[in-house]
């Protein structure tokens, strides 16, 4: 097969979940003999980490007022490359990104959900519905039997493109001891160590884990990455008169995470909605305990030959969440169960399935014999 032009079209360019796919993805394909470009509506972050070939159409977010001339970049930027195959990621990559490379004349286009309807703008979901009706998406990947049955509550003309494809991800392992890589970001070692990395958002319900810290006054926690809540967990550490012991260590590139990871004692995940939850996946995979928010799609996610890998709880209750997290500090052997059970998390979301199932996509073939379904197997 010749190698195809593969454009992978999203939102904002930084160091977040589906960049990280889309990477990967990149990476995979062009070693395959594809030619890949990615593109990013704006920069989101200083310190992102673009992969090669990466079109940035606007430095910062565009204006409402400059939309339409955004566009008219987006559109040149799409025409020039002529692509194959466009991959739209993110709600707001799918419904511009997706028209405007079916204006530019591309053959294939695949929309990415990795949001639930009920937490998009409902103007945008019901475009989003719109488009993949209408055939402006050619097909339509989820990475969760959740979403796929959120999804599949669509119209037929919408679930007859939707692909469920589980996704892969890089092990983050650091060839460094747990008191060395602390050494190396400056966290204090002899003490029990939480952390999170996440786009700091509401939505990631980080301060709850702020406020259980206020009752255990010898745990630190380390925050791994930046966003629109970042002043608001800083007045929220001080208030409750914590920031000595909260370590905003800003945003890593993805080959950098494994060094963070490699920091912590627990990893912990409370989210308030995911799709998938790869950050939690990258923690437990890397032999890091994780206790995660009592959600469905992390109960599907976080598991392995039918056993869980975290230690689940409604963090809306933070004594139930204090305890769970004492558990792992405390127990040696749940902790140990955990890591054991997360070895086989790197079989279950193979990296390389994911490819061979998006190189199919890219060539207009259905990535399946079970439509709607790929399996991840190494």
């Amino acid at each position: 097969m010749s190698g195809q032009r593969i454009l992978f079209v999203q939102t904002q360019a930084e160091n977040a979940g589906a960049q990280e796919v889309s990477r990967l993805l990149g990476e995979h394909l062009t070693n395959r003999g594809h030619t890949v470009r990615h593109l990013f509506f704006y920069k989101k972050s200083e310190d992102f980490s673009a992969p090669p070939d990466t079109i940035i159409v606007r430095q910062t977010r565009p204006s409402m007022w400059r939309f339409f001339s955004f566009l008219g970049e987006l559109y040149n930027a799409i025409r020039d490359f002529k692509p194959d195959c466009v991959f739209c990621f993110q709600h707001f990559g799918n419904v511009i990104g997706a028209p405007i490379a079916r204006l530019a004349g591309c053959p294939v286009i695949v929309a990415n959900q990795v949001t639930a309807p009920s937490l998009i703008n409902p103007v945008v979901a019901l475009l989003d519905k719109g488009l993949g009706m209408a055939g402006i998406y050619d097909r339509v990947t989820v990475n969760s039997n959740f979403l796929l049955d959120t999804y599949g509550r669509y119209p037929h003309r919408y679930v007859s493109r939707l692909d469920l494809i589980p996704q892969g991800f890089e092990t983050k392992d650091w060839a460094m001891d747990k008191a060395s890589a602390r050494e190396e970001l400056g966290l204090p070692n002899g003490v029990p160590l939480l952390g999170v990395s996440a786009r700091l958002n509401p939505a990631k319900q980080i301060d709850k884990v702020l406020a259980i810290l206020a009752r255990q006054p010898e745990w630190h926690f380390a925050i791994a990455g930046q966003g629109p809540d970042f002043t608001r967990l800083q007045i929220e550490a001080a208030k409750l008169e914590i920031t000595n012991r909260v370590h905003f260590l800003g945003e890593f590139a993805p080959s950098q995470i494994g060094e963070f990871l490699a920091c912590l004692d627990v990893f912990t995940f409370p989210s308030a909605a995911e799709s998938f939850g790869l950050a939690a996946i990258e923690a437990a995979q890397a032999g890091v305990p994780v206790v995660a928010n009592d959600l469905p799609v992390l109960q599907e996610v976080l598991q392995a030959n039918g056993k869980p890998c975290a230690l689940f709880v409604d963090v809306m209750d933070p004594e139930a969440f204090a305890s769970a997290i004492a558990t792992v500090l405390n127990n040696p052997k749940v902790a140990q169960t955990l890591r054991d059970r997360s070895g086989d998390l790197k079989e279950r979301y193979s990296l390389k399935a994911m490819v061979d199932a998006y190189e199919a996509l890219a060539t207009g073939k259905d990535p399946a014999a079970d439509k709607h379904q790929v399996m991840a197997v190494s």
